[in-house]
Order: structure tokens, then C-alpha cells, then sequence
């Protein structure tokens, strides 16, 4: 990367961190240029939809992450001009797909010139990660399809596994330089955070990704809040001068450091607290989520804004984690299939056409939660119905359009597309591929004058992918 480019991609990590910019040209590639950009003598950062941190050591190269496959060429060559220098070792910081993919042509490269592979060092839990995203390809195509809307995803069975493990703490020493390696629960089970003291650069994964933190999605593994605070505060406590995220642009500047992360941990804290005080008060689930509110201003904050995941998923994962999937509503424990309680109040109320009907009104009056109830139980009760279909198709593009998150626009998205193709005899993909004017229209929702702007939700999302 030019002196130029590199100089322009920091300016605007700057105007980023004081919110007069987003993410979406970070995440988009649009500063990512032929190179790395230099942060420091011995530094070289990858800005990618997932980041990668490069260390000149002096005795060979050591990354953090290895981005997705879609990036793995692009960084080797961004390296190769960083360095000539083999590539020691790689640290993975967890095991999602889109931070262990770009190690094959390191170690290709390795392999041509006769020499060892790089060291790949990650927590003894990733090893246990991949057997499971081996095992569970099928389920976790389903749920990524559905939360990116891409319909052709395909989840790889094919992993490149960690040479060395560790368990709390590792100290690696790599020429001049030092990477001290800490276990934390947070994302995953398997996060690990580096911190490089020569350097004061600290590395943190997804413990940090610019966004609210993703300890809620709805449709994945379990997520560890009280644990990720703790690690959070750990991190502050080291005096960082460089954060460099798994995610978004890196933070320079020891105050601006343990703000993020200060913050960050506040807000986990309070949803924690109190979610703990009225599950011990003897509260439903109901309650707690429409009790539960994050604190005033955080989620203002350019690095917390719940852009990817919300502080009312975490409530959720919060339950489950501290109280099971019972949620204290009696009728949930044994309950009726969906569908025969869905034809019992269609025809309580007169058919699943009037509920549908009732469905648009409620939209109409803005209240988006109880509309997607009743559309929901009209097509269940009456699922090869267009004109129910129709409706539920509305409703869902409606609340896909007034949600921060990608984790939430995804689901209702996807439940859009699938009701579309069935109003319009056509399929979810062909749905999905709609623009944002085409997906209304063949949800009737301009004809009955719901819709009626342009939120401009078919732009590129400035969130990260993460999986399960």
C-alpha cells in the first residue's frame, strides 16, 4: 500500500471513531488497496471483511487470523509485498470461517520451496469447532443462508486444523517480538486474545468487532456475555496503544483504546445485571425481554451500534444460558404443534384470511411485532393460501426494513422470500434476488399503501459475518 493510501485509510479510521463515516467502505474493500497498510515499524494491517494483523519479527513473519477464502489470495499477495520473509506462525483468534480460510497458499508456498508449513497455534477448542462444523454442514448451510439471504451457500467440511494448542495461556517468542496468548469465553468458546507488549498492539479477534456485541445470535451456538466483559476489562487493563479488531478499522491511541473497551464491557455488564435480577425475581422470559433496556447512549456510541447483533438477543442467550429453553409460560413446556394451534385460532376468528386482514391493519397502525404474530399463525393455518401468503410476505419485508440488525433482517428477509414464492409461484432464491422496490411489489405492500419510502435496505450491509 502507497504512503498515500495508507495515510488516506487511517484518516478515515479516524473519522470513523469520531462517526462522521460508517464501516461500509472498510467492509466493502474500498480502502483495502494492493498492500498492507504499515501501523508502526513491525506491523502490517490487512483490512478486509475480516481483518488480518501481519508482525515482522525479525526472524520471519507471525499473522493473527487469516481472513476467508475469498480474501486468501489477495492477503498472500498484500504479505509478499510487506515481506519476503517466511510465515512462521498464524494464530487463529477463534474458528469462524471467515478468520481461518486464508492459510492455504502460506502453506502451498511452504510446500514449493521445500519448507515446513506455517504453525498454525489456536485454543484446544477450535480443533473441537471444526469436528462439529464437519458434522453439522448440513444445519449450519441452513442457518447461513437465512441470515445472509444466500441462497447457493454451501458450508465447507474441509478445515485447516491447529499444530499447536493451548488451554489458559501461551507465551510464543518469534525473533524480537512476543505474543501472549489468552484464552477468554465470549463470541465462542474458543477465543483467544493477543497481545504483543514490545509493540503495544493489542489484537482482540471478535472480542471487539465495531459493533454491538455479537452475544445473542438467535440462530447459532451459545454465546458467553459475563465472561467477554471480564475479558474485556483484562484487555483494558493492559495499556494498549493499537487495537487492531477482527472486524472494522483499528483504534490508535491509548485513551480512545480503553474507552472502546471500557464500553463495550458496560454494556455486557448491565444486560447481565439486569437480566440476572429479574430472572431472580422469579420473571417469564416475556418480561425479562421487554424489560430489559441497554444503557442511555451506549448503543450510540460508533463502535456499539446494533448494526449485527442486539442487546435483546443477548437477553435470550442469557436465559439459556443461566435458566434452560423453559420460558416459565406453562403452555410452552408440552405445547401443541404450531400448526394445529395455528388452525384452532384461524378458526376461532373466522378464518386465516381474517386474521391476515387483521394483520394489514395492525401494520398500518406501525405495530410491526403483533402484525408478524397474527401473519404468522394465518400461514401456518393456511400455507398454500397466496393471498395469506401475500400477506405474510408484506408484513416480514415491512419488519425487515425497520430492523438495525443483520441478524434480525436476515431471518425476516428470508420468511418474506419464502412467502413471496409462494404468492408468486416462484422460488426463495428468485425472491431474494428481487430489488428492495420488486420484493414490495410482489408483497402487494404498495397496493394496500403500507409502504411507501425507500430505506434503502438492499445496500450492501456494514456488518461482519460471523458463524456459528
Amino acid at each position: 500500500m502507497t504512503e498515500h493510501s495508507a495515510s488516506a485509510y487511517l484518516s478515515y479510521a479516524d473519522r470513523v471513531w469520531a462517526g462522521e463515516e460508517t464501516l461500509l467502505a472498510h467492509f466493502t474493500g474500498e480502502h483495502a488497496g494492493d498492500g498492507l497498510v504499515p501501523l508502526g515499524e513491525r506491523t502490517g494491517f490487512f483490512p478486509a471483511f475480516a481483518n488480518v494483523a501481519v508482525f515482522d519479527t525479525g526472524d520471519g513473519l507471525v499473522l493473527v487470523d487469516s481472513g476467508d477464502i475469498r480474501t486468501a489470495s489477495q492477503l498472500h499477495l498484500a504479505v509478499r509485498r510487506f515481506s519476503a520473509d517466511p510465515v512462521r506462525s498464524v494464530v487463529f483468534t477463534h474458528g469462524h470461517v471467515d478468520h481461518v480460510f486464508g492459510v492455504g497458499p502460506f502453506d502451498k508456498e511452504a510446500e514449493d520451496d521445500g519448507a515446513g508449513r506455517p504453525e498454525v497455534i489456536a485454543h484446544e477448542a477450535v480443533r473441537d469447532r471444526f469436528d462439529r462444523y464437519r458434522q453439522t454442514a448440513g444445519y449450519n448451510t441452513w442457518i447461513n443462508r437465512r441470515q445472509f439471504g444466500v441462497p447457493s451457500l454451501e458450508w465447507p467440511t474441509e478445515y485447516r486444523y491447529p499444530d499447536t494448542t493451548y488451554r489458559d495461556r501461551l507465551s510464543v517468542r518469534r525473533g524480537v517480538l512476543t505474543f501472549e496468548l489468552f484464552h477468554a469465553r465470549g463470541e465462542t468458546d474458543d477465543h483467544t486474545y493477543v497481545w504483543i507488549p514490545e509493540l503495544r498492539t493489542l489484537c482482540t479477534g471478535d472480542l471487539f468487532i465495531w459493533n454491538s456485541p455479537n452475544a445473542g445470535n438467535p440462530q447459532k451456538v451459545q454465546r458467553y456475555p459475563v465472561q467477554w466483559a471480564q475479558a474485556l476489562r483484562a484487555m483494558r487493563a493492559l495499556g494498549a496503544e493499537v487495537l487492531l479488531p477482527g472486524h472494522g478499522v483499528p483504534i490508535r491511541g491509548a485513551d480512545r483504546v480503553r474507552q472502546a473497551l471500557g464500553d463495550t464491557a458496560e454494556l455486557l455488564e448491565s444486560l447481565c445485571a439486569q437480566t440476572r435480577e429479574l430472572m431472580n425475581s422469579g420473571a417469564r422470559l416475556d418480561e425479562v425481554l421487554h424489560a430489559v433496556k441497554a444503557p442511555a447512549g451506549l448503543l450510540e456510541k460508533p463502535y456499539l451500534h446494533p448494526a449485527y447483533d442486539e442487546p435483546e438477543f443477548v437477553v435470550r442467550n442469557l436465559w439459556r444460558l443461566w435458566g434452560g429453553w423453559y420460558d416459565q409460560n406453562p403452555a410452552n413446556l408440552k405445547p401443541a404443534s404450531e400448526a394445529a394451534l395455528a388452525t384452532e385460532l384461524a378458526d376461532a376468528a373466522g378464518g386465516a384470511r381474517t386474521l391476515s386482514g387483521r394483520a394489514v391493519e395492525l401494520l398500518g397502525r406501525g405495530e410491526l411485532r403483533l402484525a408478524a404474530h397474527l401473519a404468522e399463525i394465518a400461514a401456518l393455518a393456511a400455507p398454500a393460501d397466496p393471498e395469506v401468503a401475500r400477506i405474510r410476505a408484506q408484513v416480514y419485508t415491512r419488519r425487515a426494513e425497520e430492523e438495525p440488525s443483520t441478524m434480525a433482517r436476515g431471518v425476516f428477509n428470508w420468511a418474506a422470500a419464502e412467502s413471496a414464492a409462494v404468492a408468486e409461484g416462484t422460488d426463495v432464491a428468485t425472491e431474494l434476488t428481487r430489488s428492495t422496490e420488486g420484493r414490495r411489489r410482489a408483497a402487494g405492500a404498495i397496493s394496500v399503501g403500507v409502504v411507501d419510502d425507500d430505506c434503502g435496505c438492499g445496500a450492501p450491509d456494514d456488518s461482519p459475518v460471523n458463524a456459528p
